[in-house]
């Protein structure tokens, strides 16, 4: 830099997560950790216990005398618009009136002034239900036929007539379970009132804007009246993205009925029975292939079990066809969604946003082609790679960026792909019991909200006299890094150390109509917005370096800690307190929308998406043929983040998204009973990985020397969902050691999560299966 020393904190080095060492000592405030506001008011949700039936009587009368009550609430308390539906469809009302479609619907909420004396308030309820037939599993779903959106269909060529000529055509299903979210710090809202019709809600949220948008709704005010605060998250994974508008709805609510503060923390289990989860599916596929493995037709079904009302179910169910592909060509391809209706709790957003269920079922498809010609299936997924000529996606977007082949022949050479096949071969024949599987998956994934209008950010900027600087824009901080990194790209922008940006809690009163941190899109469009308030900035200060020194532009450059004009350096708060005396603005806003994207969800055309993000990940298994208990051996990942403005960081992602697949594919499992409840809703019953359960070797690596080819935020790309689903890769691994139990004769059909004892299962079954074929054969 001009042989000045380098600032310290900006972009492209490592530097830890602005609330690291908070983290560690335990000093991050969290909502629940905030002082209490003197008069505070702790709020519980009296839940259906059924779920399907009429209201026929809601007696409230001792919840009303149990002590310590102050207030309870229905839906005929609320003086606006009975509704938090993110949806145009407005299917999803804040308490439940004259019916509820899920066990744990809200119907009621309970005020008191301790959270103990509501909780226990809420069982005093007495609710007479008329009962109706709740539906539940998929087979009752789809014989009902009721769609909580519109389904969506992608096609390119003939599918059916590519099937009908292929030379070889196979057809199966595929389930896929969902996954509970389980953020650290759960669902929790705090309402301030204020004057006149104005409230404060302090929250967690991915989503200050519609937070504020639906508690206005509520209370029947304008959004102006609404300011959403969020300082940081205790997780959120997608579970904040709308989960929380119930929250922040019924705090505000009691809030301003009572003239003072609401607070609402439910707890584990009811956070869990309440809050959607991410959609599972059952996938149908037909595939058209030739002798050499080369895939020639697809045709797909995608039926989600999407819960009650709409929330995010249209864009997820549409996300998990436009990832269906995953690197892979299809030349003649349908592929159809089906957002089914169930009584259970209404599935959500969750990191990934149905992308990695789309690219489940395109790697079923390489698997099951491999077992048919019985081929290593690392070469009927390299054989299918997009590539020159075939380059052309089922929603006719060009793959303009396509890296993938270049990340799978790496990690294929540094993970000794071929050599451990060998070895571990070796080593399932000589070992009747335990037994080990490989496999090496690569990931593309889509980067831009598919809803075009949430591809924009603002930022706000402030320059002090001192040369200190505030930060702000519409990006939430749930743990991932994104309040650092734009801090390091206005650090950069300024040439000032890091430590000089102060990073300030987001807030719909300082940038107005934000758009969701998610999509991992966070570094991306903040990052740019805050490029742009500090360009603005820039061009202030040079041009007034112009005047004020009789310089030509070009000889004002920002070098660190300093500014050059003309002959001189002078100090970087020396030079904006010029400034200021010279009556220059030092405050700026910035705004940014993303470029080339466009989509036509009716004609199933378009360009959804900026740029994909590329990765790879061999997986090493080792399973227990007797038990079904497995364990991840070695991990290698070879990923994809453009020029990365904070490895440390994106490491991090990398390393955490991995784990968090691996459990939604391995231990996380929801079930509900035939009644429609939820029985895994605790730690007890739900198993997220522990610490035991991450790979005993696990090597992650960042693509080096691969810029982003789009103007992304200094050339980087995201990383926040796309390692989740270098997972995928466990998945095949534990098919693999599966399959040696039959000699690698038949395709396993593993279903998602692949418990032990789903394990188990699927080896007594191949065993079976072999031993009838030999049979057959004898």
């Amino acid at each position: 830099m001009n042989g000045e020393t380098a600032i310290k904190g900006g972009v492209y080095s490592a530097q830890r997560h602005d609330s690291g060492h908070k983290h560690v000592a335990g000093s991050a405030a969290y909502v629940d950790d905030l002082t209490e506001p003197q008069g505070l008011l702790h709020l519980c949700l009296g839940l259906s216990s059924v779920a399907h039936a009429r209201l026929k009587q809601v007696n409230l009368d001792a919840v009303r005398a149990a002590p310590g009550v102050v207030l309870v609430l229905t839906a005929a308390d609320i003086p606006g618009a009975n509704d938090i539906s993110p949806t145009h469809r407005h299917d999803e009302p804040i308490l439940a009136e004259g019916s509820v479609e899920y066990a744990g619907q809200p119907i009621f909420v309970v005020a008191a002034t301790t959270r103990d004396q509501a909780r226990c308030a809420v069982r005093l309820a007495e609710i007479d239900y008329e009962e109706l037939p709740p539906v539940l599993s998929f087979a009752e779903a789809k014989a009902s036929g009721v769609m909580v959106t519109e389904p969506m269909t992608l096609a390119r060529g003939d599918a059916s007539a590519a099937l009908a000529k292929a030379p070889r055509r196979l057809k199966g299903q595929l389930a896929v379970g969902g996954q509970e979210h389980f953020y650290l710090e759960s669902q929790i809202a705090l309402a301030i009132p204020g004057e006149d019709d104005e409230v404060r809600v302090i929250c967690s949220t991915q989503h200050p804007t519609e937070i504020q948008t639906m508690v206005a709704g509520a209370l029947g005010v304008p959004a102006n009246a609404v300011t959403t605060e969020v300082r940081r998250m205790g997780g959120a994974f997608g579970g904040k993205e709308t989960q929380g508008n119930l929250f922040a709805a019924v705090a505000a609510l009691v809030a301003k009925k009572t003239g003072r503060a609401a607070k609402i923390r439910p707890d584990r289990d009811d956070d869990f029975v309440i809050t959607g989860k991410r959609h599972d599916f059952l996938i149908d596929y037909a595939v058209g292939f030739d002798d050499a493995g080369r895939i020639l037709a697809v045709d797909m079904t995608y039926a989600a079990r999407c819960g009650w009302s709409a929330d995010l179910s249209g864009p997820v169910t549409d996300r998990t066809l436009f990832h269906a592909d995953n690197c892979y060509y299809f030349p003649d391809v349908r592929l159809a969604s089906e957002p089914l209706k169930t009584n259970t709790c209404s599935h959500t957003a969750f990191r990934g946003f149905g992308g990695p269920q789309g690219m489940i079922g395109g790697e079923r498809l390489i698997e099951e082609i491999a077992f048919a010609l019985g081929k290593d299936p690392l070469e009927v997924r390299k054989l299918n790679l997009y590539g020159p000529g075939r380059d052309m996606t089922p929603y006719h977007q060009q793959v303009e960026d396509n890296i993938a082949p270049e990340i799978i022949a790496k990690l294929e050479a540094d993970c000794a792909y071929w050599a451990r096949r060998e070895e571990i071969a070796a080593f399932n024949k000589a070992s009747p019991v335990l037994k080990r599987g490989l496999a090496l998956t690569p990931v593309k994934f889509g980067i831009s909200f598919t809803l075009t209008a949430y591809n924009q950010a603002g930022a706000l900027v402030h320059i002090y006299r001192d040369g200190s600087i505030h930060l702000n824009h519409g990006g939430t901080e749930m743990g991932q890094g994104l309040y650092t990194k734009v801090a390091q790209v206005v650090a950069e922008a300024f040439q000032v150390d890091i430590d000089k940006v102060r990073i300030t809690a987001t807030s719909t009163g300082k940038v107005p109509n934000t758009s969701a941190t998610a999509a991992s899109s966070g570094s991306d469009i903040n990052g740019m917005a805050a490029l742009a308030a500090c360009n603005t900035l820039k061009g202030r200060l040079v041009a007034f370096a112009q005047e004020n020194w009789e310089v030509p532009g070009d000889q004002v450059a920002f070098l660190p800690g300093f500014v050059r004009v003309g002959n001189q350096k002078i100090a970087f708060a020396d030079f904006v307190n010029a400034a200021y005396l010279g009556r220059i603005s030092l405050s700026s806003t910035g705004f940014y929308k993303t470029p080339k994207i466009h989509w036509d969800r009716a004609a199933g055309k378009g360009r959804p998406f900026y740029y994909y993000s590329y990765g790879a990940a061999a997986c090493e298994v080792i399973v227990d043929t007797l038990t079904g208990e497995n364990r991840i051996a070695r991990v290698d990942i070879l990923h994809d983040v453009g020029s990365s403005l904070n490895p440390a960081l994106d490491l991090g992602q990398i390393e955490g998204g991995f784990v968090q697949g691996a459990g939604w594919l391995t231990s996380e499992e929801l079930w509900w009973d035939d009644q429609g409840r939820l029985r895994t809703h605790a730690p007890s019953t739900y198993k997220i990985p522990a610490c035991s359960d991450r790979p005993r070797i696990f090597n992650v690596e960042l693509l080096k020397d691969s810029p982003n080819r789009e103007e992304t935020i200094y050339r980087s790309k995201a990383v926040g969902e796309p390692p989740l689903m270098l997972a995928i890769s466990v998945l095949h691994a534990l098919s693999d050691a599966v399959a040696s139990v039959a000699d690698h004769r038949l395709c396993p059909h593993l279903d998602a999560p692949a418990t032990p004892e789903r394990v188990l299962m699927t080896i007594e079954r191949l065993r079976a299966e072999v031993a009838e074929l030999d049979g057959r054969v004898a």
